[in-house]
């Protein structure tokens, strides 16, 4: 089946777990992304998250992996403390 949605090689359950972990926090960084008021500052935090998520596709090392998600949060963390501020 040459159209088949299967990935080459199949992913071991914690290497599942990892990339639905990185797939949610890709995504709750562009929805926070969506609460921020300015256009321009929208564009470059999408396109910055973007890269940075393209740049460490291909990472395999566990604690690398581990690093880059703990640093993505702190970032998410970050930005949405800093909308909840801009509010008040």
């Amino acid at each position: 089946m040459s159209g088949s949605r299967l990935p080459a090689v199949t992913l071991t359950l914690k290497q599942f777990l990892q990339r639905q972990r990185v797939l949610g926090l890709y995504r709750s960084l562009l929805r926070t992304i969506r609460e921020v008021p300015d256009p321009a500052d929208q564009s470059y935090l999408r396109s910055w998250a973007r890269d940075e998520f393209q740049r460490n596709k291909t990472a395999t090392n566990p604690d690398a992996i581990r690093m880059m998600v703990m640093q993505a949060s702190d970032h998410l963390g970050e930005l949405q403390t800093s909308l909840a501020l801009a509010r008040s």
